[in-house]
């Protein structure tokens, strides 16, 4: 159907000259409608390689992989911590798979504990796997919506809203 030698011949260029035109705005077409495809697609997860020390908190609505040390809290969509990794602090996502050591409060409302998992502190969870073998220290609690927890902080100011009430009299 195609053929190399029609593409090199000056005769097809020039009758090509007024078809490309379509074919073109067709060809640009399919390429606009990729461009914005691709933001939409998910994201690759950042990942903290294990020569990487990170020292405060990290923040991402996207997805984390965590190989080396994290001495803060963390918050994301899916945090994985890695098998050799090490974080100091508390960790808050939906989706939470440890596979390394976690120092602190653990928040997510699926948190999986694998083989290779060393927790010390409290997991509030929705749902909950621990794999044999992964060593745990502290309390385990189911809530509805262990993510919300973090925000009696904001509840704690709403008493503070009160305060102008009783001025307005």
């Amino acid at each position: 159907m195609f053929s190399k030698s029609r593409i090199n011949e000056p005769g097809p260029k020039q009758a090509d000259a007024d078809k490309p035109k379509a074919p073109e705005t067709s060809v640009t077409k399919p390429s606009t409608d990729y461009a914005p495809a691709a933001p939409k697609g998910k994201a690759a997860a950042s990942v903290l390689s294990s020569d990487l020390t990170v020292v405060g908190n990290l923040r991402t609505t996207g997805d984390i992989q965590v190989e080396g040390t994290v001495e803060g809290d963390i918050r994301a969509h899916l945090l994985t911590v890695g098998e050799s990794a090490t974080i100091r602090g508390e960790i808050v996502a939906d989706d939470i798979v440890v596979n390394g050591r976690v120092i602190g409060r653990v928040r997510g409302l699926k948190v999986r504990l694998t083989s290779t998992a060393r927790v010390e502190g409290d997991i509030i969870h929705k749902t909950i796997a621990i794999e044999s073998g992964a060593h745990f220290e502290g309390s385990v609690q189911r809530q509805d919506d262990p993510l919300a927890q973090g925000r009696p902080s904001m509840a704690s100011a709403a008493p503070a809203a009160p305060t102008p009430k009783p001025e307005e009299p």
